[in-house]
């Protein structure tokens, strides 16, 4: 029995079309390697961006390699115990950072909860209620304001606010004193003629001061955000019945979240660092102090101010450990304000 094989019929013309496109349609899907030439010009400004950025990166690199190379001295006798220990007394093989790092965060704590409503009134009249002719005079001011020097600062708070907050603390003291953070020790809330020495040189009063001195910082970051609010959600907001508050409330706000907290930590890292003001204010006091009204008050930059021109080699060592602790909580906090800055909506825009 004979098997007859069928052959196929060669594919017609339709059939051959058919093919060559798939092939050419397959081969169009897939991905093709782009190149474009910039432009002399364009080249020349990203190599001089990447080299600023590797150029800064390498600054802050270096800053806390000699930090660390001048502190490891003192890092290696005190081991872990630098970071638990309140006295101040290198000499004598006892130093910690943990009374001054206590009275540093919570000088910079004061100087945020009293800076950051400043900051978001200001920045808010400025970007929506204020007139264009006065919203140009008032950025200028606030910008000046963040130009001050910070010695100018402290010397306001030493012969001005110090004597100005005094009643004022006095009357925490008095009427909030069960509360542990108002809380002084000596005073006599029913003695008018007690002595107010006892509310001097406090962390509210530095706080004060450091408050005066980032709000224009956080102020300039948050003005900066409200005016980047997309202009359709506004006229959707009003469109709708809304009043200005309204759509304050609805649109801008909710907008500009991460950049007023991403201002905030900005103005964070800022008081954490600062040297002069708190230095020209603050009585040091190496022990944990946590009444903010009481007299006494410490900060990491304050006690290198103090401490470096009299510090032994090994003073300037143990110096130099409590300012590469300084330095590390200050770009954890600045790194996190640019994070959260980057990944808000500042400059998204709207379709309506």
């Amino acid at each position: 029995m004979t098997t007859r094989t069928q052959e196929r019929p060669p594919p017609s013309g339709a059939e051959s079309g058919a093919a060559y496109g798939a092939e050419s349609g397959a081969a169009a899907d897939a991905p093709r390697r782009l190149h474009t030439d910039p432009g002399l010009p364009d080249r020349i400004f990203r190599g001089v961006a990447r080299s600023g950025g590797a150029f800064v990166l390498t600054v802050m690199l270096l800053v806390g390699g000699f930090l660390l190379y001048r502190a490891w001295q003192a890092l290696d006798r005190a081991g872990w115990s630098f970071l638990t220990t309140e006295a101040w007394e290198p000499d004598a093989g006892r130093f910690g950072i943990a009374a001054v790092l206590t009275g540093t965060v919570l000088i910079a704590v004061t100087a945020i909860v009293l800076a950051v409503p400043l900051a978001i009134g200001g920045a808010l009249y400025i970007s929506e209620y204020a007139s264009p002719k006065l919203r140009r005079t008032l950025i200028s001011v606030v910008d000046l304001m963040a130009a001050v020097p910070s010695v100018v600062y402290g010397l306001w708070g030493l012969f001005f606010l110090e004597g100005a907050v005094l009643p004022t603390a006095r009357w925490i003291a008095t009427y909030l004193g069960w509360i542990p953070l108002f809380a002084v020790d000596g005073a006599d809330p029913r003695d008018p003629l007690a002595p107010e020495t006892v509310y001097t040189s406090s962390t509210l009063i530095a706080g004060v001061v450091v408050a005066l001195m980032v709000a224009p910082i956080i102020c300039s970051v948050m003005r900066e955000v409200f005016s980047q609010a997309p202009a359709g959600e506004r006229e959707g907001a009003y469109a709708l019945g809304a009043t200005r508050w309204g759509m304050i409330r609805s649109v801008v706000l909710p907008f500009g979240k991460g950049g007023m907290i991403g201002g905030t930590m900005l103005g964070l890292g800022r008081a954490l660092g600062e040297t002069i003001a708190v230095y020209l204010i603050i009585s040091p006091v190496f022990e944990i102090q946590w009444h903010v009204l009481q007299n006494g008050a410490s900060s990491v930059a304050a006690l290198i101010a103090l401490r470096y021109g009299e510090a032994s080699p090994f003073g300037m060592s143990a110096l130099m450990a409590a300012g590469l602790a300084l330095f590390l909580m200050t770009l954890v906090v600045n790194f996190a304000a640019s994070s959260i800055v980057a990944r808000s909506r500042s400059g998204a825009s709207s379709d309506a």
